[in-house]
């Protein structure tokens, strides 16, 4: 471990392994991101689209990067870097590896906003932005029922999953009330789809990631103080009602606006965590390299999808195949270890 110390009572500890892994997969998902842009019913090369993007493309290259492809790629980088960093304070939180938006029912929050949406007819734009506060309105009752003199990881799981089965229910009922292409459009939707984004769609996400990214870094030695518990935490000066607030407020932030951009794309706050920590070897909730891994995740997947299947699948298809399988094997990996 690398200690950087700054001339006030700051310091930087880094791992030299979880750096290396860090950069390591930035770089390949930048490649998987060239590649991605290159690819479609214009097919550019790699060089190609490096020239474009520095300024040397012709008019016709720099509209179809620019305006048609760059912003899909990077609403899926945005998109899997929030579900990457939230899952990984999730899981922190609540001290158990299953601890993800999607068990815990921010992500059906956002899809019952949007849903209300689809029913009363509204527009794109407005199921966006609907998915966002329902996710954040999700966050703020889950936290309410759990709060006991704070917030607590096993009282947070609870009413998370039970949350997420009332909010399966209801989103069930709206897609039966919604008109049938409406209900159609509502479901691409609730796969998780990065079809047709455009820059509108990454911006709320990428102002979101630029606030959330240094002040949950800044609160991660605190984070990292409460894996050795509560009294432990407390006793080493750890405010542990505030930093969990504003852990929490960050990370349902962060899941709501995903959802708005991209709908709920699954089980990628999941399994990124699990992947970085594996990677990395690092202790702790190893936030920046989780949020890295999403994002090469998503773009990954993505493009799994549009290249590995005849018709155009949503990204949040091969997700869901991918972070189930390893959900089941993470749920047989725990019991063999007796922890379930």
């Amino acid at each position: 471990m690398i200690v950087i110390r700054t001339p006030g009572r700051l310091s930087l500890r880094l791992h030299p392994r979880a750096v290396a892994v860090g950069l390591a997969c930035a770089l390949l998902a930048l490649a998987v991101g060239v590649l991605a842009v290159g690819h479609g019913d214009y097919p550019m090369t790699p060089a190609d689209v490096l020239r474009t993007l520095t300024g040397g493309g012709s008019p016709a290259e720099e509209f179809i990067v620019t305006q048609l492809r760059l912003p899909r790629l990077v609403t899926g980088l945005a998109v899997g870097a929030a579900l990457g960093l939230a899952g990984a304070v999730f899981q922190s939180l609540v001290r158990n590896p299953l601890g993800s938006p999607d068990i815990l029912g921010f992500t059906q929050g956002a899809a019952t906003g949007a849903l209300v949406v689809v029913v009363l007819g509204g527009s794109s734009a407005a199921l966006a932005g609907a998915a966002a506060l329902g996710g954040i309105a999700t966050g703020l009752l889950i936290h309410l029922i759990a709060w006991r003199r704070g917030v607590h990881g096993f009282r947070l799981v609870l009413v998370g999953i039970g949350m997420t089965a009332i909010l399966t229910g209801v989103n069930g009922y709206l897609l039966t009330r919604a008109p049938l292409m409406d209900a159609a459009r509502a479901v691409l939707w609730l796969t998780g789809s990065l079809d047709g984004r455009g820059w509108s769609d990454a911006a709320p996400l990428l102002a979101a990631l630029v606030v959330a990214v240094p002040v949950l870094l800044a609160c991660g030695p605190a984070l990292r103080m409460t894996e050795l518990g509560d009294d432990a935490a407390t006793g080493l000066g750890v405010s542990l009602p505030r930093l969990r607030m504003i852990l929490l407020a960050a990370a349902v932030l962060l899941v709501s606006l995903a959802a708005a951009a991209a709908g709920p794309v699954s089980f990628v706050a999941l399994t990124a965590p699990h992947l970085a920590r594996r990677l990395t070897r690092a202790p702790g909730a190893n936030l920046l390299p989780a949020a890295i891994v999403g994002a090469l995740l998503t773009v990954t997947a993505d493009q799994v999808a549009l290249r590995a299947f005849p018709g155009q699948l949503p990204v949040g298809v091969v997700t869901g195949v991918i972070g189930g399988g390893y959900l089941v094997w993470l749920l047989a990996t725990e019991r063999r270890a007796g922890r379930l």
